[in-house]
């Protein structure tokens, strides 16, 4: 037993110096900051300036007995002031009179490569929208539709809400990366693909709000507050109801929910089955007059082949029965038909006067196109890079072929 106290009663000692070594240091040799006014600080790691005052953290017990706390205006001693510069780092917004604007500018031309390196996987070449990823193009005269189509050239009413986004969120993954000068360009390629501007548009601080949004005028201040008081203030009726409710409509099917790649609803067209078949009937031989080869010597496997090519044009074309125009021109009957020349689509100028001067889509005059748009009608709205190999474009012509139109 007093072998057991001997090693007991030093172990107790011990513990009681350590305890009253951490209560003397509690109440004495730390204290709570004075009070004042509450600043923005930033809790980092980068190491506070020589001249700042030492940290000097308070007691958890000292601190509750403090008549002053972090809710009525005391500092705890962590962080330090945001500088001006962290603070305009943050301050990205800009407003619609153009309020925030860096200094900058960029074309049409800069900004449609850099849109295709950095927006158009989602976008579209275009800005089109790829499957289910939002279109920045197109939609005009669809807003008193069931179904509209908001973009930047239908919907939004100020350009500062584009060059904000772009600047502050977008390349989606890398937000942010983008120089003013950048953003400027691709936001001047956005207002070209919604037919805003001209091809040698330059947009810069200066001109900004001299660009005029088709919908600017389209919104209304939100009233609802008092306009609707009576909806929401009086006793809610609690009579008639219904019995049980139903779902009526998924998002999914309501197409607002971006999709893997590939489970994208196909573009109406026909089967390349049906396509063929029709094709080799003497009427199809007729209303495709003017092909360079009979339209009855179409290789079904060669159509086939042309059909998996074509899923790199279905963001912009259709093509078969029900076809219609979308970003690009529905292409039913192209092979034969003169450049430009379907009806309801605007083209751009450069491909309108090809047609006018005679420009005619063979096989030969695709294939060119189709190999290199740019270089074949300079200035066209095309940016599609082009189809390299050369079996491509016999099989994507092929499958064209096979849908000759009435």
């Amino acid at each position: 037993m007093s072998k057991f106290l001997n090693i007991l009663a030093p172990a107790l000692g011990g513990t009681a110096v350590v305890l009253g070594g951490a209560w003397y240091a509690a109440f004495h040799l730390f204290a709570p900051q004075p009070p004042g006014p509450l600043t923005a600080t930033i809790l980092s790691d980068v190491a506070a300036p020589e001249t700042a005052p030492p940290v000097v953290l308070a007691s958890s017990m000292q601190a509750a007995k403090s008549p002053t706390t972090a809710a009525d205006g005391a500092r705890f001693g962590l962080g330090r002031p945001a500088t001006e510069d962290e603070v305009a780092a943050w301050n990205l917004d800009v407003s619609p009179d153009g309020t925030g604007l860096p200094e900058g500018s960029g074309d049409v031309l800069t900004g449609e490569a850099l849109f295709s390196d950095n927006c158009a996987a989602c976008h579209g070449e275009f800005a089109e929208g790829v499957d289910n990823w939002p279109k920045l193009a197109g939609g005009e005269g669809t807003l008193d539709r069931k179904d509209p189509v908001k973009t930047v050239g239908s919907y939004w009413p100020y350009l500062s809400t584009t060059w904000d986004y772009v600047h502050r969120s977008m390349p989606f993954g890398n937000a942010q990366s983008l120089e003013p000068d950048e953003v400027y360009a691709i936001v001047a390629y956005i207002l070209y693909s919604n037919d805003l501007v001209d091809e040698d548009f330059v947009l810069s601080r200066d001109n900004f709000l001299d660009v005029a949004m088709p919908n600017a005028d389209g919104f209304i201040v939100d009233d609802r507050e008092t306009a609707e008081a009576g909806f929401w203030t009086g006793e809610p009726c609690m009579e008639n109801c219904k019995d049980s409710v139903e779902i009526t409509m998924r998002a999914r099917v309501l197409d607002v929910t971006p999709q893997a790649e590939g489970a994208a609803e196909e573009m109406p067209a026909a089967t390349v089955e049906t396509a063929v078949t029709e094709t080799a009937t003497p009427e199809a031989g007729e209303a495709a007059a003017g092909t360079a080869t009979d339209a009855s010597a179409v290789d079904p496997a060669l159509v086939a082949e042309g059909e998996t090519v074509f899923k790199k044009c279905k963001a912009c074309h259709q093509v078969g029965e029900g076809a219609e125009n979308k970003t690009g021109p529905m292409l039913t009957g192209i092979v034969g038909r003169p450049a430009g020349s379907v009806e309801g689509f605007k083209y751009s100028k450069p491909l309108q006067s090809a047609g006018e001067n005679g420009l005619v889509w063979d096989e030969d005059t695709l294939a060119e196109f189709l190999a290199n748009p740019k270089a074949h009608v300079k200035g066209t709205k095309m940016s599609f890079a082009g189809l390299k190999k050369d079996s491509d474009l016999a099989a994507i012509i092929a499958y064209l072929r096979a849908f000759p139109g009435n």
